[in-house]
């Protein structure tokens, strides 16, 4: 999946010589927790968080000079330079950026700087959301299996021979050991039983459902 296909086209920007009092208002009005500051060209220069003008407006306990600090231009408390990514990134790349960096956000941009978009850690939490399929109701699978090619279609197959939809699967390391993975599978039915058994009695270790018995010998 690309950053072009989850990202917020329609994106709320200041520039560089706005007060802080114009950053809060927009904050506050438009429920939004990042601002991309943009040059006349609109290529992106700097970028303010709600934290970020928090952090610059006074205190209530000195009223006399809240507005003279509300006035202060935010390039004085912007932040740059700005890590970007590009349309065409993969969401998986950026997902480890945002983890790695701890960032909320992140602009999105062309070859030329210009803003295009922008996505947030929210975005990533909803993508995640439909990858996973969890959006849907269906039942959750987790089978141990030997790292191997082919391995995959294998497990998919039994699935098929039932006629069972697959809304998504995921392959995840199994402990420390690189000799196994675990598959995990969520498929359309709300009654995963007859599908349990056909991957227990095709030899798989089920790591959930665990508490199934298995077939009669």
């Amino acid at each position: 999946m690309l950053v072009e296909e989850i990202m917020n086209r329609d994106v709320i920007t200041l520039s560089p010589s706005d007060t802080i009092e114009k950053a809060l208002h927009t904050l506050l009005v438009n429920r939004i927790r990042h601002i991309p500051i943009v040059d006349q060209n609109h290529s992106v220069i700097g970028i303010i968080s709600d934290r970020d003008v928090r952090d610059a407006a006074p205190s209530i306990f000195k009223a006399s000079t809240q507005a003279l600090e509300l006035k202060n231009e935010i390039h004085t408390i912007m932040s740059n330079p700005v890590v970007t990514v590009h349309p065409m990134d993969f969401v998986e790349e950026i997902a480890r950026i945002f983890y790695e960096e701890e960032f909320a956000c992140l602009p999105v941009v062309r070859n030329d700087n210009k803003l295009v978009g922008i996505i947030t850690e929210k975005d990533m939490l909803h993508t995640l959301i439909q990858l996973t399929g969890t959006h849907v109701q269906s039942s959750h699978i987790e089978v141990k299996v030997p790292h191997k090619p082919g391995i995959l279609p294998e497990v998919a197959s039994i699935f098929g021979n039932r006629k069972v939809n697959i809304v998504s699967v995921l392959v995840y390391p199994y402990k420390d050991d690189a000799a196994y993975k675990i598959l995990v599978f969520r498929i359309q039915t709300m009654n995963p039983l007859p599908v349990i058994q056909d991957l227990r009695t095709a030899g798989y270790e089920l790591l959930w459902p665990n508490n199934i018995p298995g077939p009669k010998s």
